[in-house]
């Protein structure tokens, strides 16, 4: 069954006093596209995660978001307080003297760069976020995965419904094929008759029908049509393939939209190229749901 490219996963669990919160939404790319936002304590995992989502996932812009709350207290920076002290003594410095008192504004020097940083974890704390991390990401991929498959069967409905209704109008197209050719005779010998009537001769049959031969070569379809109802067998087999298929179905739409031209301009039929309007309709109706696809 395939998958689309949009959806949603989500999965939380608490441990050491720490909330870890994970979010994952993928929207559709041709290619796939991780962006990872990560608090500065977990930031030695982007490369972990990065090879998990391209070990999971083939196709798709992925925005995955990973929040840590303190929940029991615990003090979650570290302040660099020799970096305090200098800030504060090149203060004084910069104040002529005989001034008397001054304030200082602790929550900008607060803000300066160096005062404030995030703790660095032990080993021990490092195996502890990697491991509850890297749980709650496959938590929230299997969220995802669920998510595209859903829509990924609703998307997959309506291309077999579009396949379904090229099939009708390639049967339409069967049935006319033939009496294209009978019709291209009855109103070449009409005309040819009239021309020929006026100016006292008799017609050649034998000229008349290598004529009418050559134009039931050119204009027989026989080989596109197998090869559009091959595609379409293929397209319909795709669907049901349990990889990513993206690719291989936009590529097979396009052979369709291909074949579908090359019967239009050898037809040389109206009613026929009625048909071919319909079944184009239809492969762009693909085409566009196939881009949705993983």
């Amino acid at each position: 069954m395939v998958s689309s490219m949009t959806g949603f996963g989500q999965a939380s669990a608490e441990a050491d006093g720490i909330l870890y919160t994970v979010e994952i939404r993928s929207l559709n790319n041709r290619y796939l596209k991780t962006q990872l936002r990560l608090p500065e304590i977990a930031a030695f995992l982007e490369d972990d995660l990065d090879k998990l989502h391209r070990a999971h996932f083939y196709r798709g812009s992925i925005s995955y978001f990973l929040r840590m709350k303190n929940v029991s207290g615990q003090v979650l920076i570290e302040l660099d307080e020799q970096a305090l002290r200098t800030y504060i003594e090149r203060l004084h410095s910069l104040i002529p003297a005989g001034i008397g008192p001054f304030r200082i504004d602790l929550s900008s020097l607060l803000a300066l760069p160096g005062i404030v940083q995030p703790p660095t974890p032990d080993l021990d704390t490092i195996e502890k976020i990697r491991k509850t991390v890297l749980e709650l990401t496959l938590e929230a991929f299997e969220q995802l995965k669920a998510s595209r498959r859903q829509e990924g069967k609703l998307l997959a409905e309506d291309m077999r419904a579009n396949c379904s209704l090229i099939r009708e109008k390639l049967n339409l197209i069967r049935q006319r094929k033939d009496a294209v050719v009978e019709e291209y005779y009855q109103r070449l010998s009409k005309r040819a008759a009239e021309l020929l009537a006026q100016a006292q001769l008799e017609m050649d049959q034998a000229l008349l029908a290598r004529e009418v031969a050559l134009f039931a070569e050119r204009s027989d379809i026989s080989e596109e049509l197998i090869r559009l109802e091959t595609h379409l067998s293929h397209f319909e087999s795709c669907l049901d393939s349990q990889e990513a298929a993206g690719r291989r179905l936009d590529f097979i739409a396009q052979e369709l939209l291909r074949e579908a031209n090359t019967i239009a301009s050898k037809a040389s039929d109206a009613q026929i190229a009625q048909y071919v309007i319909d079944i184009k309709c239809a492969v762009d109706r693909i085409k566009e749901q196939v881009q949705n696809i993983e």
